[in-house]
């Protein structure tokens, strides 16, 4: 008889509504990506899918750009620990933007790890928006084409 396995996968990933971490249900997903623009209270993770694990330890790890504390020191990773609750569950992974907001740009990866490997991570870049960007560019171009007819 075959022995079952754990399994996990990124269910989702990108940018999601505003999370309550106090609240049962998970955020739900607005936009799949990993560029995120840097703004104010923007949400942006990944829901982890654990089947067939239940009891097993989840050790989290978000990486950051080297934003300061309150003191202008780098804080480290941000770190926890997560228990799967039971055979079909699913895990929110995520961070918030906060002011300032000129020290969060960059990479930012989110790692799980369960018994010692890796089991997803995701990588985010927070990027600095600026009002003419390339989808208003190609927005312009397709209406100017359509004009141009």
């Amino acid at each position: 008889m075959s022995k079952l396995r754990m399994f996990f996968e990124i269910s989702s990933y990108g940018i999601y509504e505003n999370w309550d971490e106090k609240s049962k249900s998970l955020p739900k997903i607005k936009t799949f990506t990993t560029n995120i623009p840097t703004q104010l209270e923007i949400e942006f993770g990944f829901i982890l899918k654990a089947k067939k694990s239940k009891g097993k330890r989840l050790d989290w790890t978000i990486f950051h750009p080297d934003v300061p504390d309150e003191s202008g020191e780098t804080m480290p990773p941000f770190q926890g620990v997560v228990y799967v609750r039971n055979n079909d569950w699913e895990f929110y992974l995520g961070d918030t933007v906060w002011a300032p907001i000129h020290d969060k740009i960059g990479d930012w990866r989110m790692v799980i790890a369960c018994d010692g490997k890796v089991i997803a991570q995701k990588t985010f870049s927070l990027l600095v928006e600026h009002g003419d960007s390339e989808i208003q560019f190609w927005k312009k171009e397709a209406i100017r084409a359509v004009l141009n007819h």
